[in-house]
């Protein structure tokens, strides 16, 4: 019994020491929970953060760095690809990388010369009034041929075949059988003759054959003008009848320029101008043009109008179906943008231009794309009619690259962008809302003022340029959206003139802005440039927008007392249209003032 208690015992102390060293060395081996937890924080952390990308190819997201497999340049931390401020889906960073690779060039835009040059493609035509056809004058055989080839010069007058005709040999014998009896039957000696008068034979020809008594069996054909045989229809021993062509022949004294004007061109188009042009197969030699015609019809399927020139050829190079590069001088009209960018510079989608603009003093290169009105073509720069500013720097080489990463990387593009605020209206309808404006900057006016007469006597002036706006030219959503608008302008003009103080005028004058506002971004108006200011501090910190037609803060929400607290929120450019969720293209990066 006692060995089995001593045998236990020390099989129980055996376990107890083996427990205790197992215990120790898991202590030693194993890390405490709280570090584990740590350091699989910081590696999830770590692991979150570190996403690499290329910056050519956005679309390229991996975990770890090495080379793109598109194009072979180093990843690069996305986290160091955009900074905070760009959150805008019309603008795009890039890295300096990136815009070194897709070889990006900027320039700034500027006015071009009110006079330019027009560079035209086209052929040169055989004038049509120079066209003449030989036709035979009566019925009969070719006897002898005295043109024999196309191309063969002649003379006004020149024999080119003889005919022998049974009929006029019948004729003239009817004349000399009446020729003889003419005293006693003058009406068929008249009409002998007559007929012959009709073959187009000429009365010296007739006198002869009457005169010699004899009668010809073969008659010349004789080339009614100068010119070039371009056509030979007969040979030989062909018989012919009357009015059949004998011979086409064109004088190329004188030749058309047929300029091909695509429908930008025109405008720089018109009669009387002078055209200097070369020919390929004349090389180191250029000739002069008048333009005398332009086609009043499109060409459906090229889209450009025939422009006629008329050219002296005495020297016959000039050849029809020649190859023509034309120049024409260019004049700017009254009133036209002198605003132009290069050609390399525009993204063109039906009728949507865009480019892209380089925003100023941003860490990154950053380029807003914008939206612009074009106009016509003047060599290799196209003019702007709205959307851009003289001195804003658009990018002129690399636009699809940016354009291609904006869209990998999610934002608006050219095949992608937000939908339209702004709606298509008459052009009489934004001069009479832009009365309108102009009344409602005279009210603001006069509360920055602080003079209540002022701006009682701008809301007379602002409620007859409501009453004079035609809307007759409105159709659809523009008709509709209007009608709202005007029941609001009328509600708060009228609740504007019932207030004597400044502090009820400025109370209203609250929600006659925000009209005023959704009339600018829906419709536009006939002004280079408007702004949409922003006080933070009216009605006890609750902010007020208004419209200004000037870039200086003045308040009309506070007057003198805080004249100049504010900021400019938007920019408004003239023709430009305004998207429903990202305001204009082109968005103010001004301070608050105070």
């Amino acid at each position: 019994m006692m060995k089995e208690i001593f045998k236990n015992k020390k099989l129980l102390l055996i376990v107890l020491v083996a427990l205790t060293l197992g215990g120790v060395l898991g202590w030693m081996v194993k890390p405490s929970s709280g570090h584990q937890e740590t350091e699989a924080a910081v590696h999830n952390h770590d692991e979150g953060n570190e996403v690499w990308t290329c910056s050519m190819h956005p679309q390229i997201r991996q975990s770890e760095p090495g080379q793109c497999p598109i194009c072979g340049m180093d990843l690069i931390p996305a986290s160091t690809k955009r900074s905070s401020a760009s959150s805008n889906p019309l603008i795009h960073e890039m890295t300096p990388e990136a815009v070194a690779m897709a070889n990006i060039h900027t320039s700034r835009v500027t006015g071009v010369s009110p006079e330019g040059e027009l560079f035209l493609t086209g052929k040169v035509k055989a004038d049509e009034r120079q066209l003449a056809s030989v036709t035979a004058k009566f019925p009969g055989r070719i006897d002898q041929l005295f043109v024999n080839f196309t191309g063969q010069v002649v003379r006004q007058g020149e024999r080119l075949a003889t005919i022998y005709s049974p009929e006029l040999v019948t004729a003239q014998k009817e004349l000399l059988e009446a020729a003889s009896t003419k005293s006693t039957y003058p009406e068929l000696y008249q009409a002998a003759r007559e007929k012959l008068r009709l073959w187009k034979l000429n009365e010296k020809q007739i006198d002869d054959l009457e005169g010699s008594g004899k009668v010809q069996d073969q008659f010349d054909v004789l080339a009614d003008k100068s010119g070039i045989v371009t056509q030979r229809n007969i040979s030989v021993g062909d018989y012919v009848n009357t009015g059949s062509v004998l011979f086409d022949i064109v004088d190329l004294n004188r030749v058309w320029i047929m300029i091909d004007a695509y429908e930008s061109d025109l405008p720089f188009v018109k009669i009387g101008d002078e055209v200097n042009f070369t020919a390929a197969g004349i090389p180191g030699e250029t000739f002069k043009a008048k333009i005398t015609y332009i086609d009043p019809v499109i060409n459906s399927s090229t889209r450009a109008a025939s422009v006629r020139a008329e050219a002296s050829n005495s020297n016959g190079e000039l050849r029809p179906e020649m190859f023509i590069n034309a120049r024409v001088r260019t004049t700017l009209r009254k009133g036209q943008s002198s605003l132009a960018i290069p050609r390399t510079a525009l993204l063109w989608s039906g009728k949507r231009s865009i480019v892209y603009v380089k925003v100023p003093d941003t860490e990154f290169p950053t380029y807003e794309m914008r939206e612009i009105t074009i106009g016509p073509r003047m060599g290799e720069m196209w003019l702007v009619e709205a959307g851009l500013e003289a001195g804003e720097e658009i990018v002129t080489n690399g636009v699809f690259a940016i354009d291609a990463a904006a869209q990998l990387s999610g934002n608006y593009s050219m095949l992608m962008r937000p939908d339209v605020k702004t709606m298509d209206v008459p052009q009489a309808f934004r001069e009479q809302i832009t009365a309108l404006a102009d009344a409602y900057f005279k009210v603001k006016n006069g509360l920055v003022a602080d003079d209540p007469k002022a701006t009682q006597s701008a809301l007379e002036q602002l409620e007859a340029a409501l009453d004079q706006i035609d809307m007759a030219g409105l159709k659809g959503q523009a008709h509709d959206h209007w009608m709202a608008l005007k029941q609001k302008f009328s509600e708060a003009t009228k609740m504007m003139q019932a207030e004597e103080s400044l502090d009820g005028l400025r109370q209203h004058f609250s929600m006659l802005s925000e009209n005023m506002l959704e009339m600018t971004e829906s419709f536009g108006l006939e002004k280079d440039k408007v702004y949409k200011d922003f006080c933070p501090m009216a009605f006890d910190n609750k902010g007020a927008f208004w419209l200004s037609e000037t870039e200086e803060i003045l308040n009309p929400y506070f007057g003198e007392a805080m004249l100049s607290c504010g900021e400019v929120k938007e920019t408004y450019l003239k023709g430009q249209k305004v998207f429903e969720d990202g305001g204009p293209a082109k968005q103010a990066a001004s301070g608050h003032n105070h």
